[in-house]
């Protein structure tokens, strides 16, 4: 079973028009109850007359973890309020001690661990697809709802008794709070009417009214929230130093109090308390997807910005006070600055106006001037770079022997200067020094996510393209020089080439359906398992990819010897690189 986001569980096959008798749904033969994690024996008829959740969980599940705290909370409110909702655990653990120390946890029910048939039956009765999953009946055994995960993420024990009208009034009160947004309706609950300074003090909300405030979203553990909280914090005394009205609120996501507390500690500003039940109320609410993020309220208690981030890692104080004219002026700004862009306004920086080869020699920026330069973003830890450079090599020395006006700049994502040296000594080309300030100044200015990434400069130092990665990967040495004129020639000659290739045919590795010739972004071939990218005779009924040249080479094919992959002139055979690797297909992602 996978381990599972809740948010994007699937709907139940029809389940939810479907009235279940729960005692012939939990019990088996012989066994006419359920367990409490003290071992005590509840007859399955306690369940009569109340809504009742079916919660497919396990102790090895990390998103399982995090979320069944959150049902705790929720089954307990519920429980003192009126007593009619009761939780049954379906485990997916593996053996009894695990079911036993996570059912410890947990104040409900359970199927006893020992009954794997009935927990199976469950799972394929409701497709149980990934964990946490929650599925919640009415009083009759009718589905209310199979997202229960997320309702109860979203809302808590205010989605009681879970009916669709019920969560659609929640989302229309949700609705109507945007149209009357205030900073107290932002940050204020029922039970909490302040912040708190990292000293413990509380700070009433009415204090913050009138100032502008910046919401910050962080995760303490994730080095991107301690980066950009360095360059918050800067800004900040800046702007408390020339008596501006502002302020931060931290909303943390951290799982530990300690986590929570440690960086909180480094902090200046004011801080929800920790697990405060607002804090997932504020995600939703912003429709948070990323982190660091800094919505900006306005004086007004209106929402001036739903992420400025990353202007203030680029800007500074000169983003503030991020209003709609300040965010214009620094796009002129932006604009003035591209149309201006050399290669020495990118990597000459005082006295750090040189690049580096192996053994140390120094090539000052000025004698790159005028030629083709990829900066290549990577790191030795990054299980896709290590894939990837070995082609990238290969297109090097290939682009080498036709220009020697080209050059490619290695821009280390490494931890350390061993693991720098290491990685860089396999390259045939130039780099920053490790730990060179320039890298920050240039993954800002390209945006650079995830690695590996290549950018491509032009003669003039102006930005071809970010996405030089994916056109050598596609075309290799070909892609060269990376222009769009380049792309579009090359793409000339692959629709060129395919003029005189059938729209369909048949073969021997694929004999129940005909192959059709489409036009596929990239897929491996199932005749010699490499990765493709072009022109595929394809199945859409069994997702089968050809090829063309396995295609149109059955003795190569039915050897298994796999031709060298071309959609584009001069392409080599390419690496897979897809299986085994901890990163997101094939670039590692910043956290």
């Amino acid at each position: 079973m996978a381990e599972h986001d809740a948010e994007s569980n699937g709907e139940l096959n029809g389940h939810e028009e479907t009235t279940h008798d729960l005692q012939s749904l939990l019990a088996s033969v012989g066994r006419d109850f359920l367990v409490r994690n003290t071992g005590d024996q509840v007859k399955i008829s306690n369940l009569d007359g109340k809504i009742v959740g079916l919660y497919f969980s396990a102790s090895w599940c990390g998103p399982c973890k995090r979320f069944t705290p959150k049902l705790v909370e929720t089954y307990n409110e519920l429980s003192s309020e009126n007593g009619n909702f009761e939780i049954v655990f379906v485990s997916a653990d593996e053996d009894e001690k695990s079911f036993t120390d996570y059912f410890s946890k947990m104040p409900w029910f359970a199927i006893p661990f020992s009954d794997s048939d009935i927990r199976d039956r469950l799972n394929d009765l409701f497709d149980v697809g990934g964990i946490p999953y929650l599925v919640i009946f009415d009083v009759n055994g009718k589905v209310l709802t199979s997202v229960g995960v997320q309702v109860v993420r979203d809302y808590g024990s205010n989605a009681y008794p879970f009916t669709d009208e019920r969560i659609q009034k929640l989302k229309e009160e949700e609705e109507a709070a945007k149209q009357n947004q205030t900073l107290r309706s932002l940050l204020v609950s029922s039970s909490r009417d302040f912040v708190i300074s990292k000293d413990g003090n509380k700070v009433p909300v009415s204090e913050l009214q009138g100032k502008i405030v910046g919401i910050f979203f962080s995760i303490s553990s994730f080095n991107s929230c301690s980066e950009f909280a360095k360059s918050l914090k800067e800004m900040y005394l800046k702007l408390k130093e020339n008596g501006e009205n502002f302020e931060v609120v931290l909303v943390s996501l951290d799982d530990e109090e300690s986590s929570y507390e440690q960086g909180f500690a480094d902090m200046p500003w004011l801080a929800i308390p920790f697990k405060d039940k607002i804090c997932d109320k504020l995600v939703r609410y912003f429709e948070l997807d990323s982190i660091p993020t800094l919505v900006v309220i306005g004086s007004d208690g209106k929402t001036l910005n739903s992420n400025v981030a990353e202007l203030i890692e680029e800007h500074g104080i000169e983003a503030y006070p991020f209003s709609p004219e300040k965010l214009e002026e620094i796009a002129e700004k932006e604009k003035a600055r591209i149309e201006a862009q050399t290669l020495e306004s990118l990597l000459a920086s005082g006295e750090q106006d040189y690049v580096i080869g192996n053994g140390g020699i120094r090539v000052p920026v000025s004698e790159l001037v005028g030629k083709n330069i990829l900066l290549y973003f990577s790191a030795q830890w990054c299980p896709p770079c290590r894939m990837f450079l070995p082609k990238l090599i290969e297109a090097y020395h290939k682009i080498k022997e036709k220009d020697d006006a080209f050059e490619i700049i290695f821009v280390s994502n490494d931890r350390d200067e061993s693991s720098f040296h290491d990685f860089f000594s396999e390259m045939p080309w130039l780099a920053l020094p490790f730990g060179d300030e320039r890298k920050k100044f240039l993954a800002r200015t390209f945006k650079i996510y995830g690695i590996p990434s290549l950018v491509a400069i032009g003669p003039t130092g102006k930005t071809v393209t970010t996405e030089a990665r994916e056109l050598v990967m596609t075309h290799g040495a070909a892609a060269y020089p990376f222009t769009k004129e380049r792309i579009q020639e090359i793409e000339a000659e692959i629709e060129e080439m395919a003029k005189g290739w059938p729209e369909k045919l048949k073969h021997k590795l694929h004999e129940q359906h005909e192959l059709v010739k489409s036009h596929r972004r990239s897929y491996i071939c199932d005749a010699c398992n490499e990765e493709g990218s072009g022109w595929s005779f394809y199945c859409d009924d069994c997702d089968f990819d050809l090829h063309p040249k396995c295609a149109f080479n059955d003795d190569e094919v039915a050897n298994g010897v796999g031709d060298s992959h071309s959609d584009g002139p001069g392409e080599e055979q390419r690496e897979n690189g897809k299986e085994g690797y901890i990163c997101d297909g094939e670039v590692c992602y910043k956290a």
